[in-house]
């Protein structure tokens, strides 16, 4: 096996015991980029150099003994919304042309902490307002969208050009392109980890988190980044999950929680079949099934629109009215929209934010987790715009991809997808497991132990010419 194809646990089992150098694994995962890069636009820019030199920095601290931690000497690609001083964040935008960050963001500070070595800056939709990243390609067909926001790290990892990355999540942009290109996603509690640094799309909604291979990969990276930063106003004190991944992989007592209504409603029919059979799969390894009723189900879309909408057009206010022109036409005019809306329908989606989150709450008294799609389809073809279900109805591709996703955002608990098989036409299937706020452990306990019975866990993407 190649260093590139090694998962983030993998490598670091090979690093710490001298199996395999930091300039080995980093060299391996650069020529890959190389490979592949062309075909796939994960990258705004790689720092070949300095990951170069990064590595070699590793290799010397391993040798004389100040072994940080599995992150040391492991390759990363960051997206281009989180600060690393002295390289731009674009935010994938012309509005960014000349902007140089003149500070680490948090997130950053703690993978330099853990010794962890930056690759470069992937692609995210323009400043995070969409579900497809335009100017990236799905790792298993490049006909198809790579899904958004964070669609450049998701791509990356897929496709071993990163042994993993990190992006952002505010209606599931973390685990809409992590599900559409068959890797894990994790978005975590809200506040759990910090986003000072993290340009902002709706600061009530924004979450920061991993994407990896495999589910242990994602614990790995959640164990240095969550915990409070003194600049952070939504952090959650010194919290951090303990012990997220127990030896044992049975789920003895573990209630799931089935959706009877939402989560299974106007998806595709191999989504159904697949996520199905992946509960199954976790009843078969000792999970308690419980069905359940999601809540307010009728206002989740226009609660998430609600929130967001202001959100983002207020952070953009002074850009939109001096350079309009440089935004894309898309974000531009959802930006615009956002100037109609009153602050009477802000507040009531706030409102509403309130009682979905009490009602969740009481939810998570009957389960621990909750498991259901994480989107409704596979990865649409490029320019697709919309999607027609069997009932009639017709749905953009960005409101069918956000649809399952947007709840966890809303309500701030933490939410995992990991893959549970493919279509017809080989692309990926994402499993999405939600659990009580401060849940991580649960989660990821769940998402470990189905992810241990399956036979191509990290597998990384065939990318053809």
């Amino acid at each position: 096996m190649r260093p590139f194809e090694l998962t983030l646990g993998e490598a670091a089992d090979a690093v710490a015991n001298g199996e395999l150098s930091p300039v080995e694994l980093t060299r391996s995962v650069l020529e890959r980029i190389e490979a592949v890069e062309e075909r796939l636009g994960s990258y705004v820019a790689v720092t070949g150099e300095a990951a170069r030199r990064s590595a070699a920095l590793a290799e010397r601290e391993i040798a004389a003994g100040r072994y940080r931690g599995p992150l040391h000497g492991i390759p990363f690609g960051l997206k281009d919304l989180i600060d690393v001083a002295g390289l731009p964040t674009s935010a994938s935008s012309r509005v960014r042309e000349g902007h140089v960050a003149q500070a680490d963001s948090a997130v950053t500070r703690s993978l330099f902490d853990a010794g962890a070595v930056l690759l470069g800056k992937t692609h995210t939709h323009e400043f995070a307002y969409g579900l497809t990243t335009p100017q990236t390609h799905n790792a298993w067909d490049q006909g198809r969208v790579a899904g958004g926001s964070s669609g450049g790290s998701a791509v990356a990892v897929a496709a071993g050009a990163a042994t993993f990355a990190l992006g952002t999540d505010t209606g599931g942009s973390i685990r809409v392109p992590a599900a559409l290109n068959g890797v894990v996603g994790l978005k975590p509690t809200y506040g759990l980890i910090p986003r000072d640094g993290v340009t902002s799309l709706s600061w009530s909604l924004d979450h920061v988190g991993p994407l990896t291979r495999t589910v242990r990969d994602a614990a790995l990276v959640l164990s240095a980044l969550a915990g409070q930063d003194a600049e952070n106003p939504a952090g959650l004190g010194a919290a951090r999950p303990d012990h997220p991944l127990p030896r044992e992989r049975d789920l003895k007592g573990l209630r799931i929680g089935v959706p009877a209504n939402y989560y299974f409603d106007r998806i595709g029919p191999e989504v159904d079949t697949a996520v199905r059979r992946a509960i199954a799969q976790m009843s078969d390894l000792g999970a308690d099934l419980v069905e359940v009723e999601i809540p307010m189900a009728r206002y989740i879309q226009a609660t998430q629109w609600g929130l967001m909408v202001p959100e983002a057009t207020a952070y953009h206010e002074r850009a939109l009215r001096s350079v309009p022109e440089r935004y894309g036409p898309d974000v531009r005019v959802l930006l615009e929209a956002g100037e109609l809306l009153s602050a009477g329908d802000y507040l009531r989606a706030q409102r509403a934010r309130t009682l979905m989150r009490r009602e969740w709450g009481r939810l998570f008294e009957q389960v621990d987790v909750i498991a259901a799609p994480t989107v409704p389809m596979t990865a649409a073809e490029a320019g697709q715009d919309t999607v027609e279900w069997p009932d009639g109805t017709t749905e953009s591709v960005s409101d069918a991809y956000v649809r399952l996703c947007a709840p966890a955002n809303i309500t701030g608990v933490p939410a995992l997808t990991l893959p549970v098989g493919r279509d017809h036409a080989g692309l990926p299937i994402g499993m999405q497991l939600m659990g009580p706020p401060m849940g991580e452990a649960l989660v990821l306990r769940a998402g470990h132990a189905y992810e241990s019975v399956r036979s191509d866990p990290g597998e990384v993407a065939v990318v053809t010419a």
